[in-house]
């Protein structure tokens, strides 16, 4: 199995990563957030449309993502689009974010962002690759 294989089933298993946005002062911002789905290379994450981070990516798309699993480890860079399409925020809407957004899928609050990679880094039952 390949290291990008490796680094596939990894990013199915996981249910937190962090995601880093750039603040207004130029800093990294990391965040632990929950992984709703991942496809097609595209990590998608749930927050509040007047949160910090969809501030900071309003103004800044660029992001980093990284994803720990043991002594495996995961960095991307890339950019992260906020999600307008009704259709892709309704499938990823699951009753535990009813906590967060009391107004169900359709809680102006509910927020979806989606980050897709441009580089990585791999650190893989010992092996080290930047892609």
């Amino acid at each position: 199995m390949t290291i990008q294989e490796k680094a596939a089933q990894m990013i199915d298993n996981v249910q937190i990563i962090t995601l880093a946005s750039i603040n207004e002062k130029g800093y990294p911002r990391p965040v632990p957030m929950v992984k709703l789905k991942a496809e097609f290379g595209a990590i998608y994450v749930a927050t509040g449309t007047s949160s910090e981070k969809t501030a900071h990516f309003r103004a800044n798309p660029k992001a980093g993502l990284s994803i720990v699993e043991g002594g495996n480890s995961i960095v991307y860079t890339g950019e992260v689009v906020i999600v307008t399409d009704e259709a892709i925020k309704r499938s990823l809407w699951s009753e535990w974010m009813s906590e967060h957004f009391p107004g169900g899928v359709e809680d102006p609050e509910y927020c979806v962002l989606k980050f897709t990679p441009i580089s990585a880094t791999y650190w893989i039952d010992g092996e080290f690759i930047k892609s």
